[in-house]
Parts: C-alpha cells; sequence; structure tokens
C-alpha cells in the first residue's frame, strides 16, 4: 500500500531517525521500502530534503568499497531523489560538483552512469505530488522506465513506456498519434477510474503520480 499519513517529532529528531535510515540502508537486502520511507519524509518534511542530499553525498564520497552493494543503494537513493525533489540552488551545486567529480574518477562504471542519470533527472524534476511508488522505485534503480497500460474506448490497451516526469498530456498525445488521430478534431484526455468514481487526469499531472495513488 502507498504510504499513509504520519506522525512526527521535531526536525531534528526526524532527521536523526533519518540519518539512521540511511546507515541501515547499506546493509540492507531489500532497500526499496526504507527508500521509499526516507522519500515520504522528505515530501512531509521539506526542510530535511538538503539534508538528505548531503548525507547521500557525504555517504557516497570515498565510500569503503566503491560500486559495492552499500554504495550502489545510496546512489539508488540518489536517483530517486532527484526524480523526487529540487535541492536548494546551493546544495544543487554541491551536488552537481559531485556528480562531476565521479564521473571523471569512476568513468564508465556503475557509479558514473548514476551520476549521469541523476544529473539529467535534475534538469526535468519540477516536485511531486506523492513519492515515488515501489514499482516507480524498482525500475529507478535500474535506470529504467515504467510501463504504464492505457485501456482505450473502442481499441486495444496501449503500453506506454514512462519516466517519473512524464505529463498525462504527453502520453494522449502519443496514444492519439498511434491511433491515427493526429487529423480528428476532438479533444482527447486521460481519465483515471476506480469501482466508486472516474476522473479526467490534468494535462500536467505526472504519470508516476497518478500510478503511486493507485498502488
Amino acid at each position: 500500500t502507498a504510504p499513509g499519513p504520519r506522525s512526527y517529532t521535531t526536525l531534528r529528531d526526524e532527521a536523526v531517525k533519518l540519518f539512521n535510515s540511511l546507515q541501515q540502508l547499506e546493509a540492507e537486502r531489500d532497500p526499496v521500502p526504507l527508500m521509499q520511507g526516507v522519500l515520504q519524509t522528505c515530501l512531509d518534511l521539506p526542510p530535511l530534503v538538503d539534508e538528505i542530499y548531503c548525507q547521500l553525498v557525504k555517504q557516497t564520497t570515498e565510500p569503503p568499497a566503491p560500486g559495492g552493494q552499500g554504495d550502489l543503494h545510496y546512489w539508488q537513493l540518489l536517483t530517486c531523489m532527484s526524480c523526487t525533489f529540487l535541492p536548494s540552488p546551493s546544495v544543487l551545486r554541491f551536488l552537481c560538483f559531485h556528480l562531476d567529480r565521479t564521473e571523471n574518477r569512476f568513468p564508465a562504471s556503475e557509479m558514473a552512469k548514476y551520476a549521469c542519470f541523476i544529473r539529467e533527472a535534475l534538469g526535468k524534476t519540477k516536485g511531486r505530488e506523492c513519492v515515488p511508488s515501489l514499482e516507480e522505485i524498482l525500475v529507478l534503480m535500474q535506470r529504467q522506465e515504467m510501463i504504464c497500460t492505457v485501456h482505450c474506448p473502442g481499441a486495444p490497451p496501449c503500453s506506454v513506456a514512462i519516466s517519473s516526469h512524464t505529463t498525462a498530456e504527453e502520453v494522449a498525445q502519443e496514444l492519439v498519434s498511434r491511433l491515427g488521430l493526429s487529423q480528428s478534431p476532438n479533444l482527447f484526455a486521460l481519465y483515471e477510474q476506480s469501482r466508486r468514481w472516474e476522473q479526467p487526469v490534468g494535462s500536467a499531472t505526472l504519470l508516476a503520480d497518478v500510478l503511486t495513488r493507485f498502488e
């Protein structure tokens, strides 16, 4: 299930809890729920976003085993952060320096590939309504896209590859092109539907947020 409402203590206490979570992340066999928990806390408590970015830069600088499982877990969480939150300008400059340094020091490594992916993501991220779903975190850990199935009236379901930054309007335009409806005078939109309601998805809405709500 998607993360529900939480109760929090002081920012200082929550920062300590997040630091402990990061320490645990290094040896976690299944890091996905822990990553989602960190992301949820950052979404609920925005002042902690910069703190986590700085902690992750620290953890991925001079690691004991570069490219080892623990090191890559930190890079994977940093990847998820970059697709969810923008740091403040000063932390962003610090982060970009770290990404450049990693790519120069470990060219063609997994760390360098994550650094490149993170830099590109930061150029597109505008903020999220929801933290990434468990499925989205899994694909981000592999630097891949999600496959979203859209059901179209009068046509077979369409599978569309989406990223953390794909909007409903972009998917609707792709489907219109695929179905040969580009010359149609009609307007097209995506709808989300449950057993109890159906509503249009705003054109600027990120599909990844919609999928998280359904998770």
